[in-house]
């Protein structure tokens, strides 16, 4: 029963310590999220400004993978150099083990004061403050799982098992060294291996060949989480994450078999012996930051053979970077890039179909399911990404924001289904037929066709910049778009009365192509209805107030 509350209790205090870690990230994201991401991104000029940059970075993040991702979606937009990015990471491992040095000088007593701290910034109201305030309380719950730690640990200077199974990894350090990476890797973080060893350590049952064996092992196990989390991005992204385990499993491969001699040099310095784990965690980055330096641009080069660009075009979304989503005001604006790509796809489908309509040219409409089906995927990829963002907790302006973004993309995306399901097939067999409209219909059509891409960039234009008297003015061309197909329609009626040959034969292909036209209008159109909702000029019915019934 006692072994069973003592790994209850040691398992607690890891959980602890694992949801401190992610509410110091969540709350530093919030609070600096975007001073970090711009000192990232302009901070890596020359190599001592990259190191200094990652460490900084993963310092107040309390997460070198969220530094190492952050500065991978950077090199995939080319805003950082490859080789500056691999000495960020440099920087960012010695910034973990900065801080994992810092938590080990016996603060814990001040968990309770932080905490407070942190609470009473968090009921403040302002974002920003919330922000540090959930970074404080973070702060106060890893100092108090230290604690909880320290006494989950002491029990085990007793169990003659862990001694037993202490003894056999002092004689297998790689297994030592494979078990530590495991921890690591499950936990990603490296920091909260190292605090685990440092509390084992603290009960000292471990060797010192076997701290450092264990601290090189969550090193190892810490590069891992960044490689798996990049591999959905771009072969560029790709190459930093990848760079930075083969440093760290380099270094692992040569220290290891040296463990015992850095032990003994450990020793020969006035450094307190139950601190060895964070010491050695610190000394083992600095060593490998000071030899791996020299080397980043020899191993950019090298990652760039072993991950070699793909060939073909990605179809994906290009800037709906998950680490944004720590900063909705950013990744609104990406998802607003992104949602503006998507419109401009539709754009080159109207070009096409009105190309081939003009033209008589099926050729012009080949490429218009391949584009229907990124529309597709981007439209939802938006939509999956804003969903994401909502968990996050919104301020209601950038709530109204996204929905925005959205309700505009599922219009885009309907636009597309038209001009697939709708025009593609008309216009096909007008051209397959080789139907001719009479020059009046032809000209409505013609007319009705380049007035639809107008206001699509029009669209376009609203959309970011949300500009009022252009909302009005798209509103007031769906009333013109109505009034042209209410026209046309009679006109060619007209025509078919005066037996006009084109008109029986483009009879129906004349009334649908307006209808969908008029359709894909009323979709642009919808861009406008947010602006002037907020204006109050859009009521909810369009009846009129004094509208009787008969």
């Amino acid at each position: 029963m006692a072994s069973l509350i003592a790994l209850i209790s040691l398992f607690g205090a890891i959980a602890l310590l694992l949801f401190g870690l992610a509410q110091v990230k969540d709350g530093v994201s919030r609070a600096f999220g975007a001073r970090l991401r711009t000192g990232l991104a302009t901070g890596t000029r020359s190599s001592p400004r990259s190191f200094l940059a990652g460490l900084i970075a993963t310092i107040a993040l309390q997460s070198s993978t969220a530094t190492a991702l952050m500065v991978a979606s950077f090199v995939e937009r080319e805003l950082v150099k490859p080789r500056m990015a691999q000495i960020v990471l440099l920087g960012a491992n010695v910034g973990t083990a900065i801080t994992a040095w810092i938590v080990a000088t016996g603060i814990e007593w001040l968990s309770p004061l932080v905490i407070l701290v942190g609470i009473v910034l968090y009921r403040s109201g302002s974002s920003g403050r919330q922000g540090g305030g959930t970074a404080l309380v973070g702060i106060g719950l890893m100092l108090l799982s230290l604690h909880l730690l320290s006494g989950a640990t002491e029990p085990m200077r007793q169990s003659p098992a862990l001694a037993a199974f202490v003894g056999l990894l002092d004689n297998a350090l790689p297994v030592a060294l494979a078990l530590s990476a495991g921890i690591a890797f499950l936990s990603s973080s490296s920091l909260a291996a190292v605090v685990l060893i440092l509390s084992l350590a603290s009960t000292g049952i471990l060797s010192e060949g076997l701290v450092i064996a264990l601290v090189l092992g969550a090193n190892l196990g810490g590069a891992i989480p960044p490689v798996i989390a990049s591999l959905a991005m771009s072969p560029s992204a790709k190459r930093v994450t990848l760079g930075n385990l083969i440093v760290r499993a380099t270094g692992c491969a040569v220290a290891l078999p040296l463990s015992g001699y850095g032990a003994a040099l450990m020793e020969v310095l006035p450094l307190a012996p139950e601190k060895l784990p964070v010491d050695a965690h610190l000394a083992f980055n600095l060593i490998l930051a000071v030899v791996a330096w020299p080397f980043s641009r020899l191993l950019s080069r090298l990652m760039h053979r072993l991950v070699p660009d793909v060939a073909h075009v990605v179809d994906g979304p290009k800037y709906l970077d998950p680490v944004e989503l720590s900063t909705p005001v950013i990744a609104l604006a990406s998802a607003t890039r992104e949602t503006l790509g998507v419109g401009d796809l539709i754009e080159r489908m109207l070009v096409g179909a009105s190309e081939a309509f003009e033209q008589n040219e099926p050729a012009k409409l080949k490429a218009i399911p391949n584009l229907e089906k990124r529309v597709d995927g981007l439209q939802q990829a938006v939509k999956v990404y804003l969903s994401r963002l909502g968990r996050q907790g919104l301020s209601e302006e950038n709530g109204r924001r996204a929905i925005v973004i959205i309700d505009y993309a599922i219009n885009l995306e309907h636009i597309g289904d038209i001009i697939e399901k709708g025009l593609l097939p008309q216009l096909s067999k007008k051209a397959s037929l080789g139907l001719q409209f009479s020059e009046d219909g032809y000209g409505e059509l013609k007319k009705l066709f380049h007035l639809t891409i107008d206001n699509l960039r029009i669209a376009q234009t609203i959309f970011v910049t949300r500009d009022f008297n252009l909302a009005h003015q798209l509103m007031e061309v769906k009333v013109e778009v109505r009034r042209m197909e209410k026209q046309s329609s009679g006109r060619h009626l007209e025509r078919l009365r005066d037996g006009r040959i084109e008109s029986f034969q483009t009879s129906s292909l004349h009334l649908d192509i307006l209808r969908d036209l008029k359709r894909i209008n009323a979709h642009i159109v919808s861009v406008a209805h947010p602006i002037l909702e907020e204006s109050g000029l859009l009521s909810e019915s369009r009846l009129r107030p004094n509208a009787a019934i008969d």
